[in-house]
């Protein structure tokens, strides 16, 4: 039986066996708060491209020491970061999938405990935190007020995105994300409720749309015309005031004019106190609004959980590409379970556990 879900999808060159990917998913276990993956991260996406997925897409991964989330995060501002992704790429190309990593700057939500910790909240000094900066000076509710970057520092983000991204692609990745949503740095320039700046990065959405569409360009520049370059957005904030969907259509329109190949599209993350309506597919309309009008191939992610509803959201031109996280994080090879339950024999099941079909229990 075929299906759309499990058809190839070429994205400016490169191509990617089928339409369900594992979105990028912080994983907080550098050790040495040295940013270097390790072998949980080895082990982590390789088994999440053994699982049959099209592309794995690394954690959030800092462009800057001071851009981590916690302590714990990936980074990739040196040489010896890349050499250590190096080979966990080339195990998930070994599987057949493509590898995607996703490039992030925290801002005024960076140096802070991991989520499992006791402890919340920012990180001090003494403890292994650091100062953190944003668009404005405006704390994000419980951690500590970030310095507002000048212009200089506003350059520098933007080289450092570009300079991870080499590193990136030196490392064999195949696809690049930029992280402008879940109220991190680009995000925070992107919305009224975390910038209010009065030079040319705040006031009207062109200005605050800048550092992002100057990110997309030095990211562009760097990697060449070949590499897909995504940018991950969060549709609306859910608060009055806030960043709204309409503005995401604008400014996703703008980023594909900068050389941005597609949307990944999210919502929330830049207020705690947000009313979001979480159900079954909840945020699959933003992505149809950015494909539909913007004209901008998207992915849509959220509470995505099944086969069918997977397959009827690309079927039915809702999203190009579907990308799947708490799910695949309780069934690394949910991928392969979803083709046996469509009716789809892929190629790709590992010979290893052919004597465990994923079409059946016995």
């Amino acid at each position: 039986m075929a299906t759309v879900l499990f058809a190839p999808i070429t994205v400016r060159g490169t191509n990617v066996r089928n339409r369900l990917w594992v979105t990028p998913m912080c994983q907080y276990s550098a050790e040495n708060q040295d940013g270097m993956p390790t072998d949980w991260h080895l082990v982590h996406l390789g088994s999440l491209a053994r699982g049959g997925a099209g592309a794995v897409f690394a954690e959030a991964t800092a462009v800057l020491p001071e851009g981590r989330i916690s302590p714990q995060d990936l980074g990739l501002w040196n040489d010896a970061q890349r050499g250590a992704f190096a080979r966990i790429v080339d195990f998930i190309h070994g599987q057949g999938a493509a590898a995607g990593i996703q490039l992030a700057h925290a801002g005024r939500k960076a140096s802070t405990y991991r989520p499992w910790d006791v402890r919340h909240g920012t990180v001090p000094r003494d403890d292994g935190g650091w100062a953190s900066a944003a668009p404005s000076a405006i704390a994000f509710p419980g951690y500590e007020p970030p310095a507002a970057l000048h212009l200089e520092g506003i350059k520098e983000v933007a080289a450092a995105f570009a300079a991870a991204a080499r590193r990136a692609v030196e490392a064999g990745f195949d696809l690049i994300e930029i992280h402008a949503a879940h109220g991190y740095l680009l995000h925070q320039f992107l919305s009224p409720l975390s910038n209010t700046r009065t030079d040319g990065y705040g006031g009207s959405l062109a200005n605050r749309a800048r550092a992002l569409l100057e990110t997309v360009d030095a990211v562009r520049a760097e990697v060449g015309p070949d590499v897909p370059v995504l940018v991950r957005f969060s549709a609306t904030d859910w608060v009055e005031g806030g960043w709204t969907l309409a503005d995401t259509v604008i400014v996703a329109r703008w980023a594909a004019e900068h050389g941005a190949d597609m949307a990944d599209v999210s919502s929330g993350g830049n207020v705690p106190a947000a009313d979001i309506p979480v159900g079954a597919g909840y945020q699959v309309p933003f992505a149809t609004a950015i494909r539909t009008q913007a004209g901008v191939p998207s992915i849509a992610v959220g509470l995505i959980v099944e086969p069918q509803q997977a397959e009827q959201i690309v079927a039915t031109g809702l999203a190009d590409v579907v990308m799947m996280g708490r799910e695949m994080l309780r069934d690394p090879n949910f991928p392969l379970r979803a083709a046996a339950a469509l009716g789809v024999e892929v190629p790709y099941a590992p010979a290893q556990y052919l004597r465990a079909p994923m079409g059946r229990r016995a």
